[in-house]
């Protein structure tokens, strides 16, 4: 666990957080034991399975969780009893129990399924998020490599950024990503379940600890 003044961050899995603070947010549930902690909010950037996983989403709801998630993942929560569903694309801005939600973009340069095909097209609409709660602003890359609007992101108290390479940024295309973002606090993810490693968190802290604040997170049941 980590604390950020009164937000507290936990690591489950992959790309998945748990936010702690007024509220209690899931980001991209995946591979995780049953939760006692119910989500207020669940977030997923996009639809692939390591993002969007009814299975275990419906681990942490409950009768009044709200899911946020990109509008590729229309058709992903049938059976889901939950108080809401709401869509969002790059660009679009919500405020969800008192909980700014941006969603940004996600997208491949340079990370291909075959030629000319990247995995994560900027057309395909995943997003990255920016939730800020009582001020503190948190930045969830989704599934992304280095692109030029991560410049655009302003105040950016803790970034969760992926750094195991194939489908997503690599350790340096990420610490060249937290010299365009300027976050206080840098959280290596995206590694240890599908490709990559903890050497790859690794790598990434030695090459962005001048930056700023790196920290690895072990990762909870």
């Amino acid at each position: 666990m980590f604390r950020y003044k009164s937000v507290e961050v936990h690591y489950l899995e992959h790309d998945c957080f748990r936010i702690n603070n007024s509220k209690v947010i899931y980001i991209d549930p995946y591979k995780i034991s049953e939760q006692t902690i119910k989500a207020d909010i669940v977030i997923s950037t996009h639809e692939h399975y390591d993002h969007c996983s009814p299975e275990d989403i419906s681990k942490v709801i409950k009768d009044e969780t709200i899911i946020v998630a990109s509008v590729n993942c229309k058709g992903k929560f049938n059976g889901l009893k939950v108080k809401e569903i709401i869509f969002m694309k790059p660009g679009d801005k919500k405020e969800v129990n008192g909980v700014k939600i941006e969603a940004v973009r996600a997208y491949n340069v340079n990370k291909f399924r075959a030629p000319g095909q990247v995995f994560h097209p900027r057309e395909y609409q995943g997003i990255g998020v920016v939730v800020e709660l009582n001020g503190v602003r948190v930045y969830h890359a989704g599934d992304t490599d280095l692109i030029d609007e991560m410049g655009e992101l302003e105040n950016i108290d803790i970034a969760f950024l992926p750094v195991s390479g194939t489908y997503v940024m690599t350790f340096q295309e990420a610490s060249e990503a937290v010299k365009k973002i300027k976050p206080k606090v840098a959280i290596p993810m995206h590694y240890g379940a599908i490709v990559g490693s903890v050497r790859d968190a690794e790598k990434f802290r030695e090459l962005s600890s001048e930056t700023c604040e790196v920290v690895i997170l072990e990762k909870e049941k």
